[in-house]
């Protein structure tokens, strides 16, 4: 049997909405595709706006050992050692002030907040979703959201729907922060310069491989920058139309398997010598 040299050596993937299915799990033919990558020489590499925090349950099912870039580029996090390598927070009065800035233009706004490091909170205040969920901490006082170190912000307006309200953010808050819009409800304040592609490149300087080396996969516009860093970039069929117009190619929804329909192209079985 041989086994041609993989396409990339790096498979980069986003999780909500492009290698999770809609209940979180992964089916056993994108497990399988991905074991199969991994058998050719390929590292698999989780690219994700989730924080470290958020990512562990997610996480073990697949037996992911390895480092993660979480929180859309502000932590690069070892799974294994459950260890942060590195991690960037925001500057709470800066965005503080922008907030309010954004809320004069779009009107009343609903908050939530990512507290830094492993023991990271999501804060939230009492209208940020139709219910609170479990693992969410809701906020009556809203100075409660910045009493501790925040690696992100959640904004959601009533009036806007998230491309104008992400619109309004990214004029509003100009070179100050990130803006980036990763899920329905889910348009983010980062610190300045953090992105999917800069937490990639950081990836990419520790564990030795480049731009050219890597295959993402994404499903919404936080993740354009990744696709915009890899050398192939790949949308799911599901994925938000701005990220679709970036892509290099169109996979097939989340839910039909798209990261395993592309994957067992790439990195066929081997074949039989003569």
């Amino acid at each position: 049997m041989t086994t041609p040299p993989p396409p990339f050596a790096v498979v980069a993937t986003d999780l909500d909405g492009t290698l999770l299915r809609g209940d979180l799990s992964v089916s056993a033919r994108t497990r399988a595709a991905l074991d199969r990558a991994v058998l050719c020489g390929a590292r698999h590499l989780v690219v994700t706006g989730r924080p470290a925090a958020g990512c562990r349950g997610l996480l073990e099912p697949l037996g992911y050992k390895g480092i993660a870039v979480c929180g859309q580029g502000a932590q690069l996090y070892d799974v294994g050692a459950d260890r942060l390598i590195s991690s960037t927070t925001l500057d709470r009065p800066t965005v503080r002030g922008l907030v309010a800035r954004i809320a004069e233009q779009s009107g009343p706004l609903e908050l939530g907040v990512v507290t830094a490091g492993l023991s990271g909170q999501f804060r939230v205040t009492r209208d940020f979703g139709a219910r609170v969920r479990h693992g969410w901490h809701l906020v009556e006082d809203h100075t409660e959201l910045w009493a501790l170190p925040v690696e992100k912000v959640l904004i959601r307006s009533r009036r806007l729907d998230d491309d104008g309200l992400a619109a309004l953010a990214h004029r509003l808050c100009a070179d100050a922060l990130a803006v980036t819009h990763s899920g329905e409800g889910m348009v983010e304040l980062l610190p300045p310069g953090v992105s999917k592609a800069g937490g990639l490149a950081a990836a990419a300087r520790l564990l030795g491989f480049t731009a050219a080396d890597t295959l993402a996969f994404g499903d919404m516009p936080n993740d354009i920058p990744m696709l915009a860093w890899a050398a192939h970039g790949v949308a799911m069929g599901n994925a938000h139309p701005e990220l679709r117009r970036h892509a290099d190619e169109i996979a097939p929804t989340n839910e039909d398997d798209g990261v395993a329909a592309v994957l067992e192209r790439l990195f066929p079985a081997p074949s039989a010598t003569p």
